[in-house]
Formats: structure tokens, sequence, C-alpha cells
């Protein structure tokens, strides 16, 4: 089980310091920090990693410095919602040390689902590295259609997974059905993991493996060896840190970095216009990570 970049990634923070200057320093030590819990592999600068707020050439540092600090794949957020940037970046993902690269749905321009597959074949011809096509229309506001997916994966040989946050498992059971070992399919949002490795998900691009990537390393092991009770009670452990990451006043960046900072890392807050985390946002993440049983 598990794909070319295994099971457990994630969808790595972004730190800043008190001015809100990129710390590359803090980066890798995050970095670090996530592959020794167990990580397979990080997306660097992508929407939990607040990559609307990052300039290209930061975006460049960023992957550079996640590089140098880990041995696991680093998966280069590369994806906007201008293709020739998407482009541009995507070329240079590979000379700063990617393994891959993660092109999200053009966001906010609503493209006609014409656009959306030109978009992908142009980001994906721009390099030879394996593709991670990204679909989350909560945030770009238009879902890749089922026929443009399975064109992509058919046609250009380097897209090869699928982050699917749709929250549609009877979807991504038959993408998986229609293509096979052509899709690795990567749950995109940290509910619906459990659903899809029942329809053939290969891991989990998360938020909450900030702080749950031991669990989650138990839950993809219960499952590989066929023990589904124990994969739901993994699940069940995890539920508060589900409904913890995300809500209308505490976003996934602003919940993540407050985990890490109670654990003793260097996250800062985020940029606006995400901003800093609410009050007490700090304390409910400790609650959460108490009721995992870590000693903060």
């Amino acid at each position: 089980m598990g794909g070319r970049f295994g099971s457990v990634l994630t969808a790595m923070v972004s730190p800043f310091d008190d001015s809100g200057t990129l710390d590359l320093d803090a980066a890798a030590t995050i970095a670090r920090f996530l592959q020794d819990q167990g990580n397979d592999g990080l997306v660097v600068a992508g929407t939990t990693g607040e990559a609307s707020t990052l300039s290209s050439a930061e975006k460049l540092d960023l992957w550079r410095a996640v590089s140098e600090a880990v041995t696991i794949p680093v998966i280069a957020g590369t994806g906007s919602n201008d293709t020739a940037e998407s482009v541009e970046l995507t070329r240079a993902a590979a000379g700063c040390g990617a393994a891959g690269v993660l092109v999200v749905g053009p966001y906010y321009n609503r493209p006609p689902q014409s656009g959306l597959e030109r978009h992908f074949r142009a980001v994906a011809e721009a390099t030879d590295l394996p593709v991670v096509v990204y679909d989350v229309p909560v945030r770009t506001g238009r879902r890749v259609a089922a026929d443009v997916l399975l064109r992509l994966f058919r046609d250009v040989p380097n897209v090869v997974a699928f982050k699917d946050a749709t929250g549609d498992p009877p979807s991504a059971a038959r993408l998986v059905a229609e293509l096979g070992a052509a899709v690795e399919l990567y749950s995109g949002d940290d509910a619906m993991t459990l659903p899809l490795l029942a329809v053939g998900a290969v891991g989990v691009i998360g938020v909450a493996t900030h702080w749950t990537t031991p669990e989650h390393v138990e839950l993809f092991a219960a499952w590989e060896k066929g023990d589904a009770i124990g994969a739901r009670e993994v699940n069940a452990r995890l539920l508060p840190s589900f409904e913890y990451e995300n809500s209308e006043t505490c976003v996934h960046a602003q919940s993540a970095k407050a985990a890490l900072r109670v654990l003793g890392l260097p996250a800062g807050e985020c940029r606006l216009p995400v901003g800093p985390a609410p009050d007490g946002t700090d304390d409910r993440a400790r609650e959460v990570l108490r009721g995992l049983g870590r000693d903060v």
C-alpha cells in the first residue's frame, strides 16, 4: 500500500517570523520534525502553506530549504490561477530539489472545463516530475469534471496522482475503478481519509498530520492488514483533531501553526488575509494534543 510518495504526507505550513518574513530556518526545523514523526513526504507551498501570499522567489527558497533539510520527497505546490506562472514555477521546481509537483485547479477564475484541462496539460508538459492534480472546489469555485480527469490520467504520462478534496467518495471510487493503477488517490480532506481508503486511496495529504502523524501511520497499518475495526478506532481518536483544524473562525493554517507552537516549534502566525489565530486557539490545540496523549 502507499503511492510513490508514501501514505502519510503533510501539507506543511510556511513559518513566518514576528515581522511576517518567511523563516527558512524554522521551515527546515518543522520539516525535520515532520520527517521524524513518520511522514513519508511533504507538500510545500500548498494551500496550508499560504501559497497565495508567497512570492515566486519565496517559494523557490522554501522548496530548496525543505529539500535540503529532509530525505523524504518534497512535493512543490506550483499551481495557481495563472497558467503561465504555474508553468514557470513547475519548470523551476526540479532544480530546487522537488520530487514532484502539486497543481491545484485554478481558483477565482472559474474557467470552463476546457480551460481546466488545458491548464493541467500545460503544467504537466513543463516538467518530467510526477504531477499531483489537486481538486478542492470549495476553494477554487470549479470542480474538475470526471471526463477531464480520465483524459489527463490516460493521456499525460506524468499525471500520476489525485489529491481529492471534493468530499465525494462515490466519484473517487469510479475514478479508481476506471483507471486502476494509473491513478494514485490521496485524501485531501483529513476527515474523509478513512472513507476514501475504502474506495482505493493510497494515502493522505493532511493538515492534522502536523500533530497526528503517529496516529495516521497506525491507521494505515491497520487498514493494510485488513483490520477495519482497528482503523475505525484510530479514526475515532482523531475526530477531535479534525473538528479542531478548521472552522469559520479558525482555519487550517492557523490551527496547524498553533499546534506546532504548543509543541515548541517555531511556526509563527499567518500572513494576512488569514492573519493571527483567534484568542484561545493555542489553548484548544493544547487540549487536543493532550487528548492524544502528548505531554504539552
